[in-house]
């Protein structure tokens, strides 16, 4: 279990996971040493599972985002694992949900633009195994991403 100090520590972290224990410390108003401890110990207890960079995706030139939703035609627990197998390979998939509802799995695609989009369709996702159903919405325009959770 977490207490009030580690949720301040995560909050932080997830804000800028490039601040020093000296700064973190110097912002809970602790010292470096029991900050340092329950960073690390956090982080052995899997609460923190890594540190990234995020990037724009759009000035590298992914200017497509996609979230399609994809129904298979069986459903057993070898296809399930197949499909999962095989869609979390796909560098175009950012993101992938196993979902209940109408449809199977939740994607996130980014790519370059809709010529991409089409060979990745046509080429990679209905290739895949046991796909029944594709239906893809395309974003307009990202309004929030974060990938911060807030803990209180």
């Amino acid at each position: 279990m977490i207490d009030a100090t580690d949720k301040k520590i995560l909050n932080e972290l997830q804000l800028n996971a490039r601040i020093t224990t000296k700064d973190l410390a110097s912002k809970l108003g602790l010292s470096t040493t029991p900050v340092f401890e329950r960073i690390k110990k956090l982080e052995k207890n899997g609460l923190i599972k890594d540190y990234v960079a995020l990037v724009d995706a759009g000035k590298l030139n992914y200017n497509l985002t996609a979230f399609t939703q994809v129904r298979l035609d069986i459903h057993s627990k070898e296809m399930i694992l197949a499909f999962t197998e095989k869609i979390t390979s796909f560098e175009e998939v950012t993101e992938c949900y196993h979902t209940t509802g109408e449809n199977d799995f939740l994607l996130k695609i980014v790519v370059a633009d809709m010529n991409e989009y089409y060979r990745f369709i046509m080429e990679q996702l209905t290739q895949t195994k046991d796909v029944a159903h594709v239906n893809t919405s395309f974003v307009l325009n990202e309004l929030k991403h974060t990938t911060a959770l807030t803990l209180k």
